[in-house]
């Protein structure tokens, strides 16, 4: 019997997960200031916060552990990981660093000042700030499809906008960068034919075009199911051929590295990956462990190959389609079609009766961990100020959860769609300049919460 529908691996290690009153929870979220950023794990019962450095790590990965080389310049450890990005990605040159973001700041240091334009299909949090931080002007130009539509590939970006932009702009526009798949814009696939298109605009207007490929496992997977043409080809040849068409290779190792630190940037151009290495060697450390331990080099040099494996991806992909299913019968308003790592409800459809300025996907985030202890995140206005959609992220982590607990995530959906017209809106009581999120303090409107 092939049409199986189990976890594709055997539990060998378990965490206890807590327990609390909804008592409890009303007084724990009241103390992180209704921020769930802000509340310690130990309070949590399912954690869909995010899908970065939470997967389970296998007895592989774990074995590789003891064999890490902490050699600070030539270690053992960094060639076995330079070797596994050079295959994985097709690329020749390979920058360790300790997650995305340093990625991400080390480009925008060496190619971004004031005033200078950057086109994505969305950038995610960490990688418009560190843009912005340096003075960046953003824009993000998705595909245009309704929240319904079952579009295949609506991480796209527009390749019409993109040339009009390209254009306009000319010598101000210093990169261009795909995030694969599209987290921002309901963690949607691009297709390798838009990658490519874009890449030819990019050329065509001498822009680099940068990939933040954390999820590129997943994307190619999505991109085997909806693409005939990729239908028979292996999930490391569509790595290859998306990750061809870029100049420039980001790589957060917390998502599809299976592990819980790390990330490279990858490269063909040996000149920018020198100036890049002089970077490293400020911000991280030197070139051979760019600020991981050898462990985890070791770690991420099995992880790479175990986010390709077929049986792993059909049972990810799976999950995420189980849970939007269960919601959507429920007539929970989601993100359609499923993608790859996360179900993406939007807020402002469910919660009809809030204003989008007071955060309805906020509300939904407070709602979900005070019924159910469920922790998720927005990402929507109070994440992104010019945000399209009030999104709220349901994040699964990596062989973590089992079909039980996403339905335990359903019913306590179901027990708030029933008190849904009690739910209001929240308001911002203190915030910072860059990446609110993480650390502002919010308060119900009308204290709202005590009457769920």
């Amino acid at each position: 019997m092939d049409n199986w529908k189990f976890e594709p691996y055997k539990i060998k290690v378990v965490e206890p997960i807590p327990i609390t009153t909804k008592e409890e929870r009303l007084n724990y979220i009241k103390n992180a200031n209704y921020n769930v950023f802000l509340l310690p794990s130990k309070v949590i019962t399912i954690d869909l916060l995010t899908d970065s450095g939470t997967s389970a790590i296998s007895k592989y990965q774990l074995s590789a552990m003891m064999l890490g080389d902490e050699s600070y310049a030539g270690s053992e450890s960094y060639y076995k990981f330079q070797e596994a990005v050079i295959k994985f990605t097709n690329k020749k040159q390979v920058i360790p660093v300790h997650q995305g973001r340093a990625g991400e700041k080390i480009i925008a240091e060496h190619f971004i000042k004031k005033g200078d334009i950057v086109i994505s299909n969305t950038l995610f949090d960490t990688t418009r700030a560190n843009f912005e931080y340096k003075g960046a002007i953003i824009y993000n130009i998705p595909e245009e499809h309704d929240l319904e539509s079952e579009y295949p590939f609506k991480g796209n970006i527009d390749l019409n906008k993109l040339e009009e932009l390209l254009k306009k702009f000319k010598d101000k526009v210093k990169l261009v960068v795909l995030t694969i798949t599209n987290n921002s814009g309901g963690g949607q696939a691009v297709s390798p034919k838009n990658v490519k298109e874009a890449k030819e605009m990019c050329k065509k207007y001498n822009i680099k075009l940068m990939i933040d490929a954390c999820r590129i496992s997943e994307n190619s997977y999505l991109v085997k199911l909806r693409e005939k043409d990729y239908s028979n080809k292996t999930i490391l040849e569509i790595i290859n051929e998306t990750l061809s068409y870029g100049d420039i290779i980001t790589f957060s190792a917390k998502k599809d590295g299976l592990n819980h630190i790390g990330g490279f940037i990858a490269l063909d151009d040996e000149e920018i990956a020198n100036e890049l290495k002089n970077y490293l060697v400020l911000f991280e450390g030197f070139p051979t462990y760019g600020g991981l331990a050898g462990r985890d080099l070791e770690i991420i040099a099995i992880g790479l190959f175990e986010s390709i494996d077929e049986n792993y991806l059909r049972h990810r992909i799976e999950q995420v389609k189980f849970l939007l299913e269960g919601l959507d019968k429920l007539g929970i308003p989601v993100m359609k079609p499923f993608g790859g790592h996360a179900v993406y409800i939007e807020a402002k459809k469910f919660l009809e009766n809030i204003d989008e300025n007071e955060f309805p996907g906020q509300s939904l985030v407070i709602a979900l961990y005070i019924e159910g202890g469920i922790r998720a995140v927005e990402v929507g206005k109070f994440m992104f100020k010019d945000a399209k959609y009030n999104f709220v992220r349901l994040a699964i982590p990596r062989r973590v959860y089992t079909k039980s607990h996403l339905e335990y995530v359903i019913e306590v959906f179901e027990e708030i769609k029933k008190k849904k017209q009690l739910i209001r809106g929240m308001k911002i009581i203190k915030e910072s300049k860059y990446l609110r999120h993480f650390t502002a303090y919010l308060e119900p409107i009308e204290n709202w919460v005590s009457k769920l």
